[in-house]
């Protein structure tokens, strides 16, 4: 028997807000087998294993951020292909909205490239919120940081979730961002959570960092006092122009790895496959969707890159018997 199998944590199905280290690193080395059918047991306990949640993500206003994220195609410090533009107007987006609920998504996330969005940006925005969820989605909106009236404004308009992001460890952090602290992204968490808004929040695998880093990122956000209820697990995608350009890839089973990690701490949260999907082939997907992913962007395009075609997810979900979710999880 492998060494680890026997020391890493015991599981049951009650909610844990206080891994260690040392626990959730003894999980990553788990032997492959044994951490997804540990990942599996739990996620069974949770959620229906042939149902997946489909989320449609819209760039409503792209380009121009002056922060200097490292992997991030919209910001104005670095020479790509994005070009800034101002809020998409509400026929556009709600145009958009019809077609991702037309194609089964139930959740419509719209993503601008602000730093930290002024009130007069929110103006934009609330009418935005507001159509989509008459058309019957969830809506989920990533602005950059905000503040606590600027949550509560966007309580007020019925936003269901709000995505933010941690990307990486604390310790790693600043060798992919000095424009934001890891305390600022930490604190518009907080600020969310107070407007009693959902929480989606959760990281990039392929930006250099090592598993430590990876283990850290995901006890970070379960140890927080409530989980995430949405955690998105990116690819990175590598982008011409970017300082990530030419980062390394990551082996497909240290992705699957992570996103089963990220089940196992966080039970009833809807884990998702985000960011690229485009270069993950059918099997990769399936085992990750095996290791406790729930959820998925579904649609062509995200914010400045690109994603499978809806035909090829359905053909996929046709072969492993998955279903799209359509009453969302309590």
């Amino acid at each position: 028997m492998h060494a680890t199998t026997s020391i890493a944590p015991e599981l049951n199905n009650h909610l844990r807000h206080d891994w260690t280290l040392k626990e959730v690193r003894l999980l990553f080395e788990l032997p492959f087998n044994e951490l997804l059918f540990r990942a599996q047991g739990t996620h069974r306990s949770n959620f229906n294993p042939n149902e997946v949640q489909l989320s449609t993500l819209l760039n409503i206003k792209s380009g121009g951020c002056p922060e200097d994220c490292a992997y991030c195609p919209q910001s104005a410090r670095f020479d790509t292909d994005v070009t800034a533009t101002p809020v998409l107007d509400l026929d556009a987006v709600l145009s958009a909205a019809r077609a991702a609920k037309s194609a089964g998504a139930t959740r419509f996330c719209m993503g601008a490239a602000w730093r930290s969005p002024k009130d007069r940006d929110l103006d934009k925005v609330i009418p935005l919120i507001e159509g989509v969820r008459e058309l019957g989605l969830e809506t989920c909106v990533t602005l950059g940081m905000l503040n606590n009236a600027q949550t509560r404004r966007l309580a007020d308009a019925g936003l269901d979730y709000y995505n933010h992001n941690l990307d990486t460890s604390p310790e790693f952090y600043g060798e992919i961002i000095t424009t934001r602290t890891y305390e600022d992204r930490l604190d518009t968490l907080e600020n969310v959570r107070d407007a009693n808004i959902k929480v989606c929040c959760g990281g990039i695998v392929g930006l250099g960092e090592s598993t430590d880093d990876r283990a850290e990122l995901l006890r970070t956000l379960a140890n927080m006092p409530s989980h995430p209820e949405s955690v998105p697990i990116n690819l990175l995608v590598r982008v011409e122009g970017t300082p990530l350009a030419e980062a390394g890839a990551v082996h497909p089973f240290d992705f699957v790895r992570t996103i089963a990690v990220a089940r196992i701490l966080m039970p009833e949260s809807w884990v998702r496959l985000s960011a690229g999907r485009s270069a993950m082939t059918d099997e990769l997907q399936a085992l990750c969707f095996f290791a406790g992913a729930n959820s998925m962007f579904y649609g062509e395009e995200l914010l400045t890159t690109e994603n499978p075609l809806v035909a090829a997810d359905q053909e996929l979900f046709s072969r492993l018997g998955i279903s799209a979710t359509q009453a969302l999880h309590s």
